[in-house]
């Protein structure tokens, strides 16, 4: 008996919108199910070990800090094919919005100066992730076989690309009715 392909997937600085979407299909899921198997998501703890080999990763949200290039990293070393899902993980998008601002002016914005904080202060732990200067997509780090645009992307384009890479193909662009957005 042959092994089932894997799926892996981190979610980088984003909102957690394509991932939703992925869990939208539905019962359209244990077709997926058969034909390979979920070895990583962001609701699965995998920190001790890492990600598993793939051979599908899917990488949803931009890059914004030191842990995002170490996950992305980790990701692409470990997939056979590595998917930008989204528009954050293609472009940068609503993280990218961070950049027509100084870092240091935004991080006192979220911790000192907004109307809800009480004697704020910016964290700075060694523990923490470094942010970047710039939020950047994630082509910028490392090599993307295939991008799934949207915001969030729907349910059908990303059962379309999915499925058709665990059954072996690698999709030819994505069918023209399955590229709205609304």
């Amino acid at each position: 008996m042959s092994k089932k392909p894997m799926i892996a997937s981190v979610w980088l600085g984003g909102c957690a919108g394509c991932h939703m979407s992925l869990l939208d299909i539905d019962e359209r899921i244990v077709a997926l199910m058969e034909l390979a198997d979920i070895g990583a998501m962001p609701i699965t703890d995998f920190k001790l070990g890492g990600f598993p080999m793939a051979d599908v990763g899917l990488v949803e949200g931009a890059v914004c800090n030191t842990d995002n290039i170490k996950f992305l990293e980790e990701i692409r070393a470990k997939s056979k094919f590595l998917v930008s899902l989204g528009d954050c993980a293609g472009w940068g998008c609503v993280p990218f919005m961070r950049n027509f601002f100084p870092l240091n002016q935004v991080l006192e914005h979220g911790y000192i100066w907004s109307s809800s904080t009480v004697d704020g202060f910016i964290p700075d732990d060694k523990e923490l992730p470094r942010y970047l200067d710039k939020v950047q997509p994630i082509r910028e780090f490392v090599k993307v076989d295939f991008h799934i645009p949207g915001c969030p992307p729907s349910a059908d384009t990303i059962f379309h690309v999915v499925h058709e890479l665990v059954s072996g193909r690698v999709p030819n662009g994505i069918p023209q009715p399955l590229l709205h957005f609304d």
